[in-house]
């Protein structure tokens, strides 16, 4: 078993033909988008479209006439786009500092697989987050950013490195590494191909993919000058400590290094 799923990541992640990559647990995201529905108080239900099927997003409008863009919002596997905390904090905040958010949902496995069993899945994902793009543009957004969290910033790195999507920034927060070396020499030739500003953020207690991986990251990404590593000290995963200090990491940042590139556009 273990075989055939490194055989699935590399046919699915290289798009070899004659290999139909797994599908996603529709009835999870149905249940999470019911839920939502019924509980959401911040934004609104967008529902969008990539590769014939509808997904929901959430977005949420900056308090300012003129903000700085959109943030396309992408959440950790087996979630959610108003997953607690460190989703919903990001969607619900970053409006507060001129940048709206669109939370996208990404496919789901169903309950209890390995990480490993969502690489499958990374060619959809990516569709999805430039559905979103396309739609925040659509829109009129004229900047647009991505934020992902654990396994999702290794789907919009992926999204990234196989597609030119039109974005100022990326920030990666708690981006795993895979420790097999041909799903870990992936990953990082994925990061070489960003070109963009890009955040890599991670907390000190993080989970082994991530904190073991950090040297590694930052050589991958030696080449792009927009590239920034910053560890939050006594954060695990979860940054239950303190989140409201990675928020205002990534927003400051935002801030200071997309404004940047957006004064030389």
């Amino acid at each position: 078993m273990k075989l055939f799923r490194s055989v699935v990541f590399v046919l699915c992640i290289l798009h070899l033909p004659g290999q139909a990559c797994l599908a996603g647990d529709d009835k999870r995201e149905a249940d999470f988008a019911e839920s939502i529905n019924k509980t959401m108080t911040i934004g609104k239900a967008v529902w969008l479209e990539s590769e014939g099927k509808k997904f929901l997003g959430l977005y949420t409008e900056t308090e300012k006439v003129l903000g700085h863009g959109v943030a396309i919002i992408v959440h950790d596997m087996d979630s959610h786009p108003d997953q607690q905390q460190l989703i919903y904090g990001l969607r619900t905040l970053l409006p507060e500092h001129n940048w709206a958010t669109l939370s996208l949902q990404m496919p789901l496995r169903e309950v209890g697989v390995e990480k490993e069993e969502y690489y499958a899945l990374f060619p959809e994902a990516a569709a999805r987050i430039q559905a979103g793009i396309d739609y925040v543009k659509g829109n009129g957004a004229g900047s647009v950013v991505v934020v992902g969290y654990g396994l999702g910033s290794l789907m919009a790195i992926y999204a990234l490195a196989e597609q030119a999507a039109d974005i100022k920034a990326l920030v990666a927060i708690s981006l795993p590494v895979p420790t097999t070396e041909n799903k870990a020499a992936q990953t990082l030739a994925f990061i070489k191909k960003v070109k963009v500003p890009m955040l890599d953020i991670y907390g000190a207690l993080d989970v082994p993919d991530v904190t073991a991986s950090a040297r590694e990251r930052r050589l991958a990404a030696k080449d792009n000058t927009g590239y920034r590593q910053i560890k939050i000290n006594d954060e695990g995963h979860a940054y239950l400590h303190d989140e409201g200090l990675l928020v205002k990491r990534v927003y400051s940042w935002l801030g200071v290094t997309a404004g940047a590139a957006l004064a030389t556009k």
